[in-house]
């Protein structure tokens, strides 16, 4: 089952997700204009023959081994119009008749053909539907989001009953399907829209991405072709790669020139000739036989079906591709033919981005490969900290922290976690960390101390602070839980505190979570913006810390790993408790 998908452009900024790879970063472009004119040496042209080229044997378009060609693959080198995307009418129509015996295949929901008659609340509502899609498409499979959209447009079936919801109530529906930061965006999105926009999110993808967080120039393109017809591309990963091969561009896929060849491709795809930005209900009729409208969000959502389930990353269809009569990489892979010998090219006519490709002409050659970053190791300590009156007592409660509302986990509940510490630590070093965290967070909590001695009945506990001792810090064992750009270690460490009628008081502020600094972006939206998030997603009368019941845990909102961490100490002291 395909994913969708990773935006190969920044959609914010200013929110990080700590879950989600790092997606590919637009360079900022330097105005021309600014630039002082200086008198350039003319430079005498020189000419190339273009090489043949070797011929792959016995290959299929698709599937040429790796083993074939293990040294660098010497192809000639080719203009750079074999980049720019003409004539796209033929192509679109090929493409959308495509697109129209698939449409309904995978039973998408949020998937419905564009009604040009539709009336602007009608078409703020659809904005709306497509945004909860694609914001929970990101990294995320078709099949594993369809069962929670339903469910959240059952809770917030418009963005007013969103934007009236509690971060709780979002994470606590968002819960299972990760990348929790997406669900805060959201929220903090519809506040933006209901108070600044009477209620629906901005019919243009300039403003759209500029002013809801969250939103970056990808999803700004999907909401706004698909829900306004305006005539804005898209460019997530299943376009990126199908745009890569169809103009068998091999360049570093997140080099700025690659991305704007690619953006301007996706662009010409989406401009429907004869038919104005907001004129969507005329049609192209430059084709006798194609008598059907064209809107670009058809042409999107078409592109992107394309991409997910034909033009896949290993084993693509080309059979089955509508584009295939256009495509380079095909042309390429299946005639193995570049320029003739006694071409001659003027060599600032030539294209100077694309780099050798390391093995024989395939269409899985495209795109050039990535280099991934390993993700760092970390390994944390969980303090599973429990309190109650004394031993026999059934009011066993957690202590649950929230965390920020930006960054890892965003919003969510976990133990209180001492971060990121020496892989060589020994036992009595993480027992100290326990006593070291407490004060951050109980007031007197440098006070309380382990014990060897437990208390056995009521009349023997105080209320006070000062007469809870630590009767237990007993190691649990280690879950791993791998992030996109870090594998999380969590050792576990399971602390009982004893004593008093009620649980020990909280600080107010507690000075937790003392995470790593997350990295700044290069290129960072308005800091208006950033502000104005910030201010819209705090949360009232919500509180940092709490104490839990213990039948309770496993329904607060927290994050996978988290889930991992209880079932595997409540294991522990089931085990145990068994005779």
């Amino acid at each position: 089952m395909p994913k969708r998908r990773q935006s190969p452009s920044v959609e914010s900024a200013n929110w990080t997700d700590g879950e989600i790879s790092n997606p590919i970063e637009d360079s900022e472009s330097e105005d021309a204009s600014f630039v002082p004119k200086t008198k350039v040496p003319t430079r005498k042209k020189r000419k190339v023959t273009a090489t043949q080229p070797k011929k792959p044997v016995n290959a299929s378009p698709s599937q040429i081994s790796d083993a074939q060609e293990s040294d660098v693959y010497d192809a000639p080198r080719h203009p750079k119009f074999t980049h720019i995307v003409v004539s796209p009418a033929p192509m679109r129509k090929s493409l959308l008749g495509w697109y129209k015996t698939v449409h309904d295949t995978r039973g998408m929901p949020w998937r419905r053909s564009y009604d040009p008659n539709l009336g602007p609340d009608e078409r703020a509502q659809r904005a709306y539907e497509v945004w909860i899609s694609e914001i929970m498409l990101q990294q995320t499979q078709v099949a594993t989001v369809i069962p929670y959209y339903n469910r959240w447009m059952e809770k917030f079936p418009t963005i007013r009953d969103l934007a009236d919801a509690s971060i709780d109530e979002v994470n606590g529906l968002w819960k299972g399907l990760g990348y929790y930061s997406r669900a805060s965006r959201l929220l903090a999105g519809a506040k933006i829209a209901v108070e600044e926009y009477d209620g629906k999110l901005p019919d243009n993808a300039k403003d759209m991405e500029a002013k809801i967080p969250g939103i970056g120039r990808y999803s700004a393109g999907a909401i706004c072709s698909i829900a306004y017809g305006e005539q804005v591309p898209v460019l997530d990963g299943n376009v990126h790669r199908l745009l890569s091969r169809f103009l068998a561009l091999h360049a570093p896929p997140k080099a700025k020139p690659t991305l704007d060849i690619l953006w301007a491709a996706a662009q010409t795809m989406v401009e429907i000739e004869g038919q104005s930005e907001r004129s969507i209900a005329t049609t192209e009729m430059q084709e006798s036989d194609f008598q059907s409208p064209q809107y670009p969000g058809d042409i999107n959502q078409a592109l992107i079906e394309l991409g997910s389930t034909v033009c896949k990353v290993r084993e693509p269809d080309c059979k089955a591709c509508p584009l295939r009569t256009w495509c380079s990489a095909y042309q390429k892979s299946t005639t193995a033919k570049e320029l003739p010998l006694d071409t001659v090219a003027d060599i600032e006519d030539l294209c100077d981005i694309c780099e050798p490709l390391t093995e024989s002409v395939a269409v899985t050659s495209y795109p050039m490969k990535a280099e991934r970053k390993k993700a760092r190791e970390e390994l944390d300590i969980v303090h599973v900290i429990e309190w109650h009156t004394n031993a026999s007592s059934q009011d066993r409660m957690f202590l649950m922290i929230r965390r920020p509302e930006n960054g890892l986990l965003a919003g969510l509940y976990d133990f209180p976690t001492s971060v990121d510490v020496s892989t060589k630590i020994n036992r009595r070093d993480q027992e100290d960390l326990t006593l070291k965290i407490l004060p951050q967070i109980l007031p007197g909590g440098s006070r309380i101390k382990p014990t060897q001695q437990k208390r056995n009945t009521v009349e023997e506990a105080h209320s006070q602070t000062e007469d809870v001792v630590i009767v237990k810090i007993q190691p649990v064992g280690d879950v791993v839980h791998v992030f996109s750009h870090i594998r999380k270690t969590y050792r576990i460490q399971w602390v009982v505190l004893e004593g008093g009628v009620n649980p020990p008081a909280i600080l107010e502020n507690p000075s937790l979570h003392d995470e790593r600094p997350t990295k700044q972006v290069k290129k960072a939206k308005p800091a208006v913006k950033n502000v104005n998030v910030k201010v819209k997603t705090q949360i009232e009368g919500s509180k940092t810390v709490i104490w839990v019941p213990l039948n309770e845990v496993v329904d607060t909102n927290m994050g996978s790993g988290v889930v991992k961490v209880w079932n595997l100490t409540k294991k522990l002291w089931e085990n145990t408790e068994k005779p």
